[in-house]
């Protein structure tokens, strides 16, 4: 992606059929009241769409949420098309109702980080500045 300027860009996305959006928006929220550009691609989204969007976008990471239970089918579909697209560089990260178990395994796959419930919006704020790529200084 050459050498970035400007804020972090983040792409929240609700992937599946999960209706549930209120963490998102939440975490949209506390992202860009510090500082990052977000893009929020709303309800209902697949894997392709989130990928598409965070290219278009030249997003630096994706963060994810989901409770529908689907999250090691969706998470895993999201990291597979970066590889595929040679956009390996954008840092993936997520929350939501999320087994213990599974963190581990998504991980493995290429989820850099997982937020479950209780988790602090500074907690990830700070999470998403330390790791994903800084801003060129102006």
């Amino acid at each position: 992606m050459g050498v970035a300027a400007g804020p972090i860009r983040v792409v929240v996305a609700k992937p599946g059929l999960d209706g549930h959006d209120r963490g998102a928006k939440v975490i949209a929220r506390a992202l860009r009241d510090a500082g990052m550009e977000v893009i929020y691609t709303g309800l209902h989204q697949t894997p392709e769409q989130i990928v598409d969007t965070a290219l278009q976008e030249d997003a630096d990471a994706i963060g994810l949420s989901i409770l529908s239970g689907a999250h090691n089918t969706l998470f895993t579909a999201v990291i597979e098309l970066l590889r595929e697209r040679d956009a390996e560089d954008i840092l993936v990260f997520g929350g939501g109702i999320i087994p213990e178990a599974d963190i581990p395994l998504l991980k493995e796959k290429g989820v850099a980080e997982i937020f479950t419930p209780g988790a602090t919006t500074a907690s990830i704020v700070n999470w998403v500045r330390t790791n994903a790529r800084q801003p060129a200084e102006a």
